[in-house]
Protein backbone atom coordinates (compact mmCIF):
# COMPACT_ATOMS: atom_id res chain seq x y z
CA UNK A 1 0.00 0.00 0.00
CA UNK A 2 2.73 2.62 0.70
CA UNK A 3 6.64 2.15 1.22
CA UNK A 4 7.66 1.89 4.54
CA UNK A 5 7.97 5.33 6.41
CA UNK A 6 10.82 7.06 8.65
CA UNK A 7 10.51 5.55 12.13
CA UNK A 8 10.28 9.43 13.30
CA UNK A 9 5.97 9.32 13.60
CA UNK A 10 4.52 12.33 11.43
CA UNK A 11 3.50 15.82 13.63
CA UNK A 12 -0.01 14.82 12.27
CA UNK A 13 0.01 11.65 14.28
CA UNK A 14 0.29 13.53 17.73
CA UNK A 15 -2.92 14.06 19.62
CA UNK A 16 -4.19 17.49 19.52
CA UNK A 17 -4.53 19.49 22.69
CA UNK A 18 -8.72 19.25 22.77
CA UNK A 19 -8.27 15.27 22.34
CA UNK A 20 -9.77 14.07 25.29
CA UNK A 21 -7.14 10.44 25.21
CA UNK A 22 -4.15 11.80 24.51
CA UNK A 23 -1.89 8.48 25.79
CA UNK A 24 -1.55 5.05 24.17
CA UNK A 25 -3.05 3.68 27.42
CA UNK A 26 -6.46 5.55 27.68
CA UNK A 27 -6.87 5.41 24.08
CA UNK A 28 -6.91 1.74 24.66
CA UNK A 29 -8.80 1.51 27.96
CA UNK A 30 -11.30 4.04 25.82
CA UNK A 31 -11.63 1.63 22.99
CA UNK A 32 -11.85 -1.26 25.19
CA UNK A 33 -15.14 0.73 26.78
CA UNK A 34 -16.52 1.95 23.55
CA UNK A 35 -16.80 -1.75 22.70
CA UNK A 36 -18.52 -3.00 25.98
CA UNK A 37 -21.04 -0.13 25.11
CA UNK A 38 -21.37 -1.86 21.86
CA UNK A 39 -22.00 -5.23 23.43
CA UNK A 40 -24.74 -3.28 25.51
CA UNK A 41 -26.25 -2.20 22.21
CA UNK A 42 -26.19 -5.54 20.69
CA UNK A 43 -27.93 -7.15 24.05
CA UNK A 44 -30.67 -3.90 23.43
CA UNK A 45 -31.16 -4.58 19.94
CA UNK A 46 -31.77 -8.89 21.05
CA UNK A 47 -33.96 -7.78 23.64
CA UNK A 48 -36.08 -4.63 22.63
CA UNK A 49 -38.79 -4.52 19.95
CA UNK A 50 -42.49 -5.07 19.37
CA UNK A 51 -42.14 -7.97 21.83
CA UNK A 52 -39.62 -7.01 24.97
CA UNK A 53 -37.76 -10.22 25.53
CA UNK A 54 -35.92 -10.26 29.08
CA UNK A 55 -32.44 -10.19 28.94
CA UNK A 56 -31.89 -13.20 30.90
CA UNK A 57 -34.45 -15.33 28.05
CA UNK A 58 -32.18 -13.64 25.37
CA UNK A 59 -29.46 -15.16 27.34
CA UNK A 60 -30.91 -18.83 27.21
CA UNK A 61 -32.18 -18.35 23.27
CA UNK A 62 -28.54 -17.95 22.68
CA UNK A 63 -26.66 -20.95 24.28
CA UNK A 64 -30.04 -23.55 24.26
CA UNK A 65 -32.51 -22.41 21.85
CA UNK A 66 -36.03 -24.27 22.11
CA UNK A 67 -39.40 -23.62 19.89
CA UNK A 68 -40.79 -20.86 21.57
CA UNK A 69 -41.62 -17.92 20.11
CA UNK A 70 -39.67 -15.58 22.26
CA UNK A 71 -36.10 -17.71 20.97
CA UNK A 72 -37.59 -17.95 17.36
CA UNK A 73 -37.60 -14.06 17.33
CA UNK A 74 -34.46 -14.00 18.82
CA UNK A 75 -32.94 -16.03 16.17
CA UNK A 76 -34.42 -15.66 12.87
CA UNK A 77 -34.82 -12.12 13.56
CA UNK A 78 -32.99 -10.02 15.66
CA UNK A 79 -30.09 -11.45 15.61
CA UNK A 80 -29.51 -11.10 11.64
CA UNK A 81 -30.39 -7.54 12.50
CA UNK A 82 -28.18 -6.84 15.22
CA UNK A 83 -25.51 -8.47 12.85
CA UNK A 84 -26.09 -6.80 9.48
CA UNK A 85 -26.31 -2.99 12.17
CA UNK A 86 -22.97 -3.72 13.53
CA UNK A 87 -21.33 -4.46 10.13
CA UNK A 88 -23.45 -1.79 8.72
CA UNK A 89 -22.54 0.49 10.57
CA UNK A 90 -19.19 -0.31 10.97
CA UNK A 91 -18.87 -0.03 7.69
CA UNK A 92 -20.51 3.58 7.57
CA UNK A 93 -18.09 4.66 10.14
CA UNK A 94 -14.61 4.14 8.49
CA UNK A 95 -15.48 4.40 4.98
CA UNK A 96 -16.76 8.44 6.31
CA UNK A 97 -13.23 8.80 7.76
CA UNK A 98 -11.68 7.52 4.81
CA UNK A 99 -13.31 9.62 2.64
CA UNK A 100 -12.50 12.73 4.47
CA UNK A 101 -9.16 11.50 4.93
CA UNK A 102 -8.74 11.04 1.09
CA UNK A 103 -10.39 13.91 -0.05
CA UNK A 104 -8.67 16.31 3.29
CA UNK A 105 -12.71 17.32 3.20
CA UNK A 106 -14.32 17.50 7.01
CA UNK A 107 -17.50 17.11 5.28
CA UNK A 108 -16.96 14.28 2.77
CA UNK A 109 -19.53 11.28 2.71
CA UNK A 110 -20.53 8.60 0.76
CA UNK A 111 -22.99 11.02 -0.98
CA UNK A 112 -20.52 13.51 -2.13
CA UNK A 113 -18.26 10.93 -3.96
CA UNK A 114 -21.83 9.90 -5.61
CA UNK A 115 -21.76 6.27 -4.43
CA UNK A 116 -25.66 6.60 -2.81
CA UNK A 117 -26.63 7.97 -6.03
CA UNK A 118 -24.82 4.90 -8.32
CA UNK A 119 -26.36 2.45 -5.94
CA UNK A 120 -29.93 4.04 -6.21
CA UNK A 121 -29.81 4.47 -9.68
CA UNK A 122 -28.67 0.56 -10.11
CA UNK A 123 -31.45 -0.68 -8.00
CA UNK A 124 -33.99 1.52 -10.10
CA UNK A 125 -33.04 0.38 -13.12
CA UNK A 126 -33.28 -3.58 -11.27
CA UNK A 127 -36.68 -3.14 -10.69
CA UNK A 128 -37.90 -0.95 -13.56
CA UNK A 129 -36.01 -2.68 -16.21
CA UNK A 130 -35.61 -6.17 -14.80
CA UNK A 131 -38.57 -6.73 -12.09
CA UNK A 132 -36.18 -7.40 -9.47
CA UNK A 133 -38.09 -7.36 -5.91
CA UNK A 134 -35.85 -9.63 -3.82
CA UNK A 135 -33.66 -7.34 -1.24
CA UNK A 136 -30.50 -9.89 -1.85
CA UNK A 137 -30.85 -8.72 -5.14
CA UNK A 138 -30.85 -5.51 -4.17
CA UNK A 139 -27.58 -5.56 -2.52
CA UNK A 140 -25.95 -6.92 -5.73
CA UNK A 141 -27.31 -4.20 -8.23
CA UNK A 142 -26.41 -1.62 -5.49
CA UNK A 143 -23.10 -2.55 -5.02
CA UNK A 144 -21.99 -2.65 -8.76
CA UNK A 145 -23.75 0.63 -8.83
CA UNK A 146 -22.14 2.62 -6.10
CA UNK A 147 -18.74 0.47 -7.43
CA UNK A 148 -19.13 2.12 -10.71
CA UNK A 149 -20.49 5.47 -9.66
CA UNK A 150 -16.81 5.57 -7.53
CA UNK A 151 -14.50 4.60 -11.04
CA UNK A 152 -16.50 7.77 -12.41
CA UNK A 153 -16.14 10.20 -10.23
CA UNK A 154 -12.35 9.24 -9.89
CA UNK A 155 -11.94 8.88 -13.73
CA UNK A 156 -13.76 12.79 -14.05
CA UNK A 157 -11.57 13.45 -10.85
CA UNK A 158 -8.07 12.63 -12.33
CA UNK A 159 -8.57 14.28 -15.73
CA UNK A 160 -5.97 17.67 -16.37
CA UNK A 161 -3.54 18.66 -14.92
CA UNK A 162 -2.47 17.61 -11.30
CA UNK A 163 -4.15 14.55 -11.00
CA UNK A 164 -7.28 13.42 -8.92
CA UNK A 165 -6.54 15.98 -6.04
CA UNK A 166 -9.12 16.48 -3.16
CA UNK A 167 -10.96 19.42 -5.01
CA UNK A 168 -11.59 17.94 -8.12
CA UNK A 169 -13.06 14.71 -6.56
CA UNK A 170 -15.51 16.62 -4.75
CA UNK A 171 -16.74 18.58 -7.71
CA UNK A 172 -16.53 15.54 -9.74
CA UNK A 173 -18.73 13.53 -7.10
CA UNK A 174 -21.47 16.42 -7.01
CA UNK A 175 -21.70 16.74 -10.50
CA UNK A 176 -22.20 12.79 -10.93
CA UNK A 177 -24.60 12.91 -7.72
CA UNK A 178 -26.74 15.12 -9.50
CA UNK A 179 -26.98 13.49 -13.21
CA UNK A 180 -27.44 10.09 -11.74
CA UNK A 181 -30.00 11.73 -9.10
CA UNK A 182 -31.79 13.59 -12.14
CA UNK A 183 -32.11 9.81 -13.59
CA UNK A 184 -33.42 8.09 -11.36
CA UNK A 185 -36.14 10.71 -10.59
CA UNK A 186 -36.43 10.53 -14.40
CA UNK A 187 -37.39 7.00 -13.73
CA UNK A 188 -39.73 6.73 -10.85
CA UNK A 189 -41.64 9.55 -12.49
CA UNK A 190 -43.36 7.34 -15.38
CA UNK A 191 -42.75 4.24 -13.64
CA UNK A 192 -45.31 3.80 -10.19
CA UNK A 193 -44.93 0.24 -9.50
CA UNK A 194 -40.70 1.16 -9.18
CA UNK A 195 -41.49 3.69 -6.92
CA UNK A 196 -43.41 1.70 -4.78
CA UNK A 197 -40.75 -1.27 -4.60
CA UNK A 198 -38.20 1.58 -4.22
CA UNK A 199 -39.53 3.49 -1.85
CA UNK A 200 -39.10 1.22 1.04
CA UNK A 201 -35.09 0.71 0.14
CA UNK A 202 -34.27 3.94 -0.23
CA UNK A 203 -35.34 5.21 3.28
CA UNK A 204 -32.73 3.10 5.22
CA UNK A 205 -33.36 0.46 7.29
CA UNK A 206 -31.36 -3.08 8.44
CA UNK A 207 -34.99 -4.72 9.13
CA UNK A 208 -36.61 -7.42 6.83
CA UNK A 209 -32.92 -8.06 5.77
CA UNK A 210 -32.36 -11.89 6.29
CA UNK A 211 -28.69 -13.62 6.74
CA UNK A 212 -29.18 -14.14 3.00
CA UNK A 213 -28.43 -10.70 2.30
CA UNK A 214 -25.96 -10.32 5.19
CA UNK A 215 -23.86 -13.76 3.37
CA UNK A 216 -23.90 -11.59 -0.09
CA UNK A 217 -22.34 -8.44 1.24
CA UNK A 218 -20.31 -9.10 4.77
CA UNK A 219 -17.03 -10.30 2.42
CA UNK A 220 -16.83 -7.11 0.76
CA UNK A 221 -17.43 -4.97 4.01
CA UNK A 222 -14.92 -7.37 5.61
CA UNK A 223 -12.52 -6.56 3.19
CA UNK A 224 -12.89 -3.13 3.57
CA UNK A 225 -12.62 -3.14 7.20
CA UNK A 226 -9.27 -4.85 6.93
CA UNK A 227 -8.19 -2.50 4.07
CA UNK A 228 -9.28 0.66 6.20
CA UNK A 229 -7.09 -0.66 9.58
CA UNK A 230 -4.21 -0.84 7.48
CA UNK A 231 -4.28 2.92 6.06
CA UNK A 232 -4.33 4.85 8.59
CA UNK A 233 -0.21 5.63 8.74
CA UNK A 234 -0.40 6.88 4.85
CA UNK A 235 -3.90 8.76 5.48
CA UNK A 236 -1.43 10.50 8.81
CA UNK A 237 0.98 11.35 5.68
CA UNK A 238 -1.76 12.21 3.43
CA UNK A 239 -3.69 14.68 5.66
CA UNK A 240 0.17 17.27 5.37
CA UNK A 241 -0.42 17.52 1.96
CA UNK A 242 1.09 15.25 -1.24
CA UNK A 243 4.41 16.83 -0.85
CA UNK A 244 5.18 15.80 2.44
CA UNK A 245 3.82 12.60 2.27
CA UNK A 246 6.11 11.81 -1.01
CA UNK A 247 9.19 13.24 0.99
CA UNK A 248 8.60 10.59 4.24
CA UNK A 249 8.49 7.95 1.55
CA UNK A 250 4.89 7.32 0.68
CA UNK A 251 3.51 6.61 -2.86
CA UNK A 252 0.62 8.90 -2.69
CA UNK A 253 -1.28 7.88 -5.70
CA UNK A 254 -0.91 4.04 -4.57
CA UNK A 255 -2.14 5.43 -0.58
CA UNK A 256 -4.94 6.77 -2.26
CA UNK A 257 -6.26 4.68 -4.45
CA UNK A 258 -5.82 1.60 -1.84
CA UNK A 259 -8.12 3.75 0.73
CA UNK A 260 -10.59 4.71 -2.13
CA UNK A 261 -11.12 0.63 -2.79
CA UNK A 262 -11.64 0.59 0.98
CA UNK A 263 -14.71 3.26 1.24
CA UNK A 264 -16.30 1.88 -1.85
CA UNK A 265 -16.09 -1.33 -0.96
CA UNK A 266 -17.42 -0.25 3.15
CA UNK A 267 -19.84 2.17 1.21
CA UNK A 268 -20.97 0.42 -1.40
CA UNK A 269 -21.69 -2.60 0.45
CA UNK A 270 -23.89 -0.82 3.44
CA UNK A 271 -25.67 0.51 0.94
CA UNK A 272 -26.30 -1.93 -1.15
CA UNK A 273 -27.60 -3.97 2.39
CA UNK A 274 -28.91 -1.14 4.41
CA UNK A 275 -29.89 1.67 1.31
CA UNK A 276 -28.70 4.90 2.22
CA UNK A 277 -28.43 5.75 5.77
CA UNK A 278 -26.84 9.39 6.40
CA UNK A 279 -25.06 11.35 8.89
CA UNK A 280 -22.94 8.11 10.90
CA UNK A 281 -20.40 8.28 7.94
CA UNK A 282 -20.44 12.33 8.00
CA UNK A 283 -20.55 12.63 12.04
CA UNK A 284 -18.79 9.55 13.51
CA UNK A 285 -15.13 10.24 12.59
CA UNK A 286 -15.49 13.51 13.94
CA UNK A 287 -16.65 12.46 17.07
CA UNK A 288 -13.57 9.83 17.25
CA UNK A 289 -11.15 12.61 16.19
CA UNK A 290 -12.32 14.70 19.56
CA UNK A 291 -11.64 11.97 21.19
CA UNK A 292 -8.46 10.43 20.13
CA UNK A 293 -6.67 13.30 17.88
CA UNK A 294 -6.03 13.44 14.44
CA UNK A 295 -4.17 9.81 14.39
CA UNK A 296 -5.88 7.85 11.86
CA UNK A 297 -4.27 4.72 13.34
CA UNK A 298 -6.80 5.11 16.56
CA UNK A 299 -9.91 7.66 14.30
CA UNK A 300 -10.28 4.58 12.09
CA UNK A 301 -10.61 1.68 14.81
CA UNK A 302 -12.83 3.83 17.03
CA UNK A 303 -14.96 4.90 14.18
CA UNK A 304 -15.84 1.63 13.34
CA UNK A 305 -16.79 0.79 16.96
CA UNK A 306 -19.09 3.71 17.21
CA UNK A 307 -20.71 4.14 13.97
CA UNK A 308 -21.89 0.37 14.31
CA UNK A 309 -23.48 1.55 18.14
CA UNK A 310 -24.88 4.71 16.98
CA UNK A 311 -26.30 2.96 14.01
CA UNK A 312 -27.92 -0.29 16.97
CA UNK A 313 -28.54 2.12 18.90
CA UNK A 314 -30.81 4.29 16.64
CA UNK A 315 -32.86 1.21 15.25
CA UNK A 316 -33.24 0.38 18.81
CA UNK A 317 -35.05 3.97 19.12
CA UNK A 318 -36.62 3.35 15.83
CA UNK A 319 -38.85 0.37 17.76
CA UNK A 320 -39.19 1.92 20.87
CA UNK A 321 -40.85 5.82 19.70
CA UNK A 322 -43.29 4.74 17.68
CA UNK A 323 -44.79 1.26 18.97
CA UNK A 324 -46.36 -0.83 17.88
CA UNK A 325 -44.92 -0.01 14.36
CA UNK A 326 -41.65 1.41 13.77
CA UNK A 327 -39.09 4.22 12.08
CA UNK A 328 -36.20 3.38 10.21
CA UNK A 329 -32.68 3.43 11.52
CA UNK A 330 -32.07 5.98 8.06
CA UNK A 331 -34.81 8.63 9.68
CA UNK A 332 -33.57 8.14 13.42
CA UNK A 333 -29.54 9.02 12.32
CA UNK A 334 -30.71 11.80 10.37
CA UNK A 335 -32.90 12.96 13.45
CA UNK A 336 -30.20 12.69 15.55
CA UNK A 337 -27.00 13.51 13.18
CA UNK A 338 -27.85 16.53 12.09
CA UNK A 339 -28.29 18.53 14.99
CA UNK A 340 -25.40 17.05 16.77
CA UNK A 341 -23.25 17.86 13.98
CA UNK A 342 -24.63 21.38 14.12
CA UNK A 343 -23.74 21.50 17.50
CA UNK A 344 -19.64 20.40 16.73
CA UNK A 345 -19.77 22.43 13.87
CA UNK A 346 -20.27 25.52 16.43
CA UNK A 347 -18.07 24.18 19.13
CA UNK A 348 -15.36 23.86 17.66
CA UNK A 349 -14.28 26.11 13.79
CA UNK A 350 -14.94 23.72 10.95
CA UNK A 351 -11.20 24.09 10.41
CA UNK A 352 -10.09 22.35 13.49
CA UNK A 353 -12.35 19.04 12.92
Amino acid sequence: MAVAAPTTTPSVARPRTGALLRSPGARTAGLAAALVVLLAACAASLAIGSLDIPLREVWEALVSRDDTDAHAIVHDLRIPRTELGVLVGGALGAAGALMQGVTRNPLAEPQILGINSGAALSVVAAISVLGISAPVAYAGFALLGAALASVLVYLLGATGRGGATPVKLALAGAVLTALLTALTSAILVFDAQTLDEFRFWIVGSIAGRDTEVLTAVAPFMLTGLAIALLCGRSLNALAMGDEVARSLGHHVDRSRGWAALGFVLLAGGAVAAAGPIGFVGLTVPHVARALVGPDYRWVIPFSIVLGATLLLVGDVAGRVVSRPDELEVGIITALIGAPFFIWLVRRRRLSEL
